[in-house]
């Protein structure tokens, strides 16, 4: 899940850009309006955090914006408090509106309810492809009856790869999704991060579920 932070405090920026990062997300931030805006025409997020005091373009400008062309789930993160302050940013198509200060849990918990409700087809909570299975909930994976102990983008990568269980994914896809926009794509991480789940995952079991398609990608389905 991609989410852009349009937060002019760097140190606000920077503490959910780490704390969302650890909870599993990619995470993207703009410091103004105008570089908000300009990455959501680049790039498909699932939510934009969006503080409403943001120079060149303020939040509400921001918010318009967004809604002229997307239906991107938008959530107001902003000290602005005041109860016309919320109607407006709910009346102008703002999906959630939290007030600074806040606690990072309770902002999780909004993050999954809004997700829960953008869902075209529910995903469920448990992932399984041939015996191996991957509980989203609690961070847990198995192959079989033996639990397999994953890093927090080891667990990403596998996500993806079993929520496109049979589509092959190209690297750049692959980086696109768990890895965010300031990463360097000429790097092999992609090629070592397959090969450290692979080590988890297909190399103790006779049944090998990731396969490489040469110069295409990845896939990870069950083969005869």
């Amino acid at each position: 899940m991609r989410i852009l932070v349009i937060e002019d405090e760097l140190k606000t920026a920077d503490y959910l850009h780490q704390g969302l990062t650890e909870s599993g997300y990619v995470v993207d931030c703009a410091n103004t309006g105008a570089d908000g805006l300009h990455l959501t025409r680049q790039h498909a997020y699932d939510l934009v955090i969006l503080d409403v005091n943001l120079p060149q373009i303020d939040g509400w400008g921001v918010l318009c914006q967004i809604r002229e062309n997307s239906n991107t789930r938008v959530m107001m993160l902003t000290a602005q408090g005041r109860l016309a302050d919320k109607i407006r940013g709910l009346d102008l198509g703002a999906d959630d509106y939290l007030v600074k200060p806040f606690e990072f849990p309770e902002l999780l918990a909004r993050i999954r309810t809004l997700m829960r409700r953008s869902e075209q087809a529910p995903v469920p909570d448990v992932l399984r492809v041939a015996d191996l299975e991957l509980d989203q909930g609690r961070h847990r994976a198995f192959r079989g009856k033996r639990r397999i102990d994953l890093t927090t983008k080891e667990f990403a990568l596998l996500h993806l790869l079993m929520r496109q269980s049979g589509v092959v994914l190209s690297r750049t896809q692959i980086i696109s999704f768990v890895w965010d926009m300031n990463f360097d794509c000429d790097t092999n991480v992609v090629e070592v991060s397959i090969r450290r789940l692979r080590a988890k995952i297909d190399d103790p079991f006779e049944t090998k579920l990731i396969h490489t398609l040469r110069g295409v990608g990845y896939v990870l389905e069950e083969r005869d």
